[in-house]
């Protein structure tokens, strides 16, 4: 079932590049949302392309860009999509945004695929088939410390002040926009580790936690230390981290370790 789900994460990439190409990054606008989010014209355009490729008969779909149907939660198989991810950045210019498809099996994020064609990277696996950056095969770094470790942080996290508190560690924070695309360099080995400060959607990080999972990393919420479980009926989650494949560990009781 993985290569056939993967197979159709990746057609569905090519169709959302399609679409992309009639948009120029930097030079579009966009509007508020209801909870004041941006979203622009490509965002709802990736998204009906998605939506019209992706779920068949008895498949659950969950998007940012789409009114939510209780009907998914009583699908075995989801779709859970933000059609971009970093709109801000997207808006802005800003090479770090993507876009991201998790396929979650009875509540467990188990395929995805996240696609940033302003940096050229195709990121894409799953818990059987393991992870292909552009291609070629990849796994997540092996670190068993944070010393001289590279760890990616909302741009709006640290433009809050909220990570003023590691200025002093022995790791180097670097900001970045889209949580999808931090998820999915964990994944690729391009960076060790990031976590977020802040609650993040279903549709944030479900193709990201099947990639690092699938890489061999790790992903935890805090509170549990656990895997975050999707298609739930509140889509929201209080924060998560992601990391390597090395014994570095961040969690101690119910609060991250640093």
């Amino acid at each position: 079932m993985s290569r056939e789900i993967l197979e159709r994460i990746s057609e569905a990439m090519e169709a959302a590049g399609r679409v992309l190409e009639g948009f120029t990054p930097g030079e579009i606008e966009a509007r508020r949302k209801a909870g004041g989010d941006p979203v622009t014209e490509a965002d709802l355009a990736v998204n009906a392309v998605l939506q019209d490729l992706l779920p068949r008969a008895g498949e659950g779909w969950l998007s940012e860009e789409t009114r939510d149907d209780p009907a998914r939660l009583d699908c075995r198989g989801v779709w859970v999509v933000d059609p971009i991810d970093g709109t801000k950045e997207f808006v802005s210019g800003i090479p770090e945004w993507c876009v991201s498809i998790g396929w979650v099996e009875d509540g467990k994020a188990v395929a995805g695929g996240i696609f940033n064609p302003a940096a050229g990277h195709l990121i894409l696996g799953s818990l059987d088939e393991g992870v292909t950056l552009c291609g070629e095969t990849v796994t997540a770094a092996a670190r068993d410390t944070l010393d001289g470790a590279v760890v990616l942080a909302s741009r709006s996290e640290i433009g809050r002040g909220e990570w003023d508190q590691y200025e002093d560690r022995s790791f180097t924070v670097r900001p970045m926009g889209s949580v999808a695309y931090k998820m999915g360099r964990v994944a690729a080995g391009l960076d060790d580790a990031t976590w977020t400060l802040a609650p993040k959607n279903e549709w944030d990080v479900a193709a990201g936690t099947a990639l690092v999972q699938a890489s061999g990393g790790r992903v935890f919420v805090p509170g549990t230390g656990e895997p975050p479980p999707f298609n739930q009926p509140r889509t929201k989650m209080p924060g998560l981290a992601a990391l390597g494949s090395g014994s570095l560990d961040l969690w101690q009781g119910e609060t991250f370790t640093l």
